[in-house]
């Protein structure tokens, strides 16, 4: 790894051509993508990047290490933990031959890096890494949710093979402790060759209801993601269980609140990172991993209603109220 001032003093990049970078997605293009191309459009820093896309298979990542160290890009951009594990490997991982650490990695959409291993420390990757966290702190989403709605029991489904998915549900059991309440935790079923389904998905919304799960919390899960709208919340809504999202994707899914961050403003601020390394020249470990300073309390006023849970008069205050676009409940 470059130290920090062995990186200042790298030699001045002849601006002939745009700075190359290899961007690797786990479930294709999203508006993190798009926040990110138009921050550098905005400030006329020639590109070129090189989209990669995991779409959720793992077996992938080794081809596209390979890739990358033979083009040799200026900058690697990655797209959740899985995806910045799988390229970067663990902070404390002891082979580091496998992973890439020769060339500048800046993350984005990851929700827990310190507890995911990324990072040691917020304040400095300690190697040629930082990037963006795109979620409120857990503690804050508890709050927001307790906030709306009291409550002693929370419900929990998650992906046991996503670690940004484990991580967090870790944290929220230890919350759990300080804060007094318990957790219902159900988690999707997988198949023979170890890969999510969402078979039976209706049934584990279901029993986290007869565990007497009074919210259920839609975590940074990317496999949720995908079937929340058709299958996880609609089932939710039917038994008249709250959702609470935290993400922008989840809220959009149609839960009836949440504390979230704007992909869009998540790709911006991680595009804001590649540009202190490729145009200023810092080293990624002196550049703090950061989120964004302010989110948005969303609160979906057509779940609500059917519900029959309104918010609490001072959230009108400062909470955004989402209007359905197709009307749906």
């Amino acid at each position: 790894m470059l130290s920090a001032a062995s990186w200042a003093k790298a030699p001045e990049r002849a601006a002939l051509r745009p700075f190359r970078i290899y961007a690797v997605t786990f479930r294709g293009m999203t508006d993190v993508e798009k926040g990110f191309e138009e921050y550098f459009a905005s400030r006329k820093i020639p590109v070129q990047i090189v989209y990669r896309d995991l779409n959720r298979d793992a077996t992938r990542l080794g081809a596209f290490i390979q890739e990358i160290r033979a083009t040799r890009p200026d900058l690697v951009y990655t797209w959740g933990t899985s995806v910045t594990l799988g390229i970067i490997g663990a902070q404390d991982e002891v082979d580091r031959s496998a992973f890439i650490n020769d060339i500048p990695v800046v993350f984005t959409m990851v929700a827990s890096p310190v507890l995911a291993k990324i990072v040691p420390d917020t304040k400095s990757s300690l190697r040629n890494v930082t990037g963006v966290a795109h979620v409120a702190s857990t503690e804050a989403q508890i709050l927001a949710m307790s906030a709306y709605r009291p409550f002693q029991s929370l419900g929990v489904l998650y992906t046991p093979t996503e670690r940004n998915s484990v991580v967090v549900v870790e944290e929220i059991r230890k919350l759990g402790h300080t804060r007094r309440f318990t957790t219902v935790e159900r988690t999707f079923r997988l198949d023979t060759a170890r890969k999510v389904t969402a078979e039976g998905a209706r049934d584990l919304v279901r029993e986290l209801k007869a565990g007497g799960a009074q919210w259920l919390y839609l975590p940074p899960d990317s496999f949720l993601g995908t079937i929340a709208q058709d299958v996880i919340i609609p089932a939710a809504m039917e038994l008249g269980l709250p959702t609470f999202a935290s993400t922008e994707q989840l809220m959009q899914a149609g839960a009836l609140s949440g504390l979230v961050g704007r992909y869009y403003s998540i790709g911006q601020f991680t595009a804001h990172k590649a540009e202190q390394i490729l145009v200023h020249r810092q080293a990624p470990s002196s550049i703090p991993v950061e989120t964004l300073k302010r989110f948005s309390y969303q609160i979906r006023m057509s779940a609500a209603e059917k519900l029959k849970l309104p918010p609490p008069l001072p959230m009108f205050n400062y909470a955004e109220l989402i209007e359905d676009e197709r009307g749906r409940s």
